[in-house]
């Protein structure tokens, strides 16, 4: 699959989290949970956004495969406290060097494809925080999708 490499600021991203492992054989309905809570309210009252885009992050890899999938949106730093006080999940990931693959189609196949496609592409990971970032065209269930995995 193709990609580019791009050079990204820290970013902030506030939302709802659950820690999973993708051979979990609940994985999909734990994500899938979390997307529901974003989106039956908890977004619509999210405060300090950057942007109108919906994002799925994947951090803080551990040994045991297990890392924390966090459904939600990014944030300006002067929001974290606001954030947190609301009892949402804050993350940050680091600047640095990003994979970008850029996805188009329906949601949530699509998206599902192309990390099957991911998962074989060879990249240095870094682990330090993947994302996807669903563009404005989403809300209609296709559209344009941002996926950024951390690279050395």
């Amino acid at each position: 699959m193709n990609y580019e490499i791009v050079e990204m600021e820290e970013r902030t991203f506030a939302g709802v989290s659950a820690v999973t492992k993708n051979d979990s054989p609940d994985m999909q309905s734990v994500i899938g949970g979390l997307w529901q809570k974003l989106y039956s309210g908890v977004a619509q009252s999210m405060k300090n956004l950057v942007n109108r885009k919906s994002v799925g992050l994947y951090c803080d890899y551990e040994q045991d495969m297990s890392y924390t999938v966090l459904a939600g949106c990014q944030i300006s730093s002067e929001g974290i406290a606001e954030a947190e006080k609301d009892g949402l999940t804050v993350k940050k990931i680091p600047a640095g060097r990003y994979a970008k693959f850029t996805v188009k189609g329906e949601i949530p196949k699509a998206v599902a494809e192309s990390w099957d496609q991911i998962w074989n592409t060879p990249l240095e990971r870094t682990f330090t925080g993947d994302y996807e970032e669903y563009q404005e065209d989403c809300a209609t269930g296709n559209g344009t999708i941002f996926i950024y995995l951390a690279v050395k």
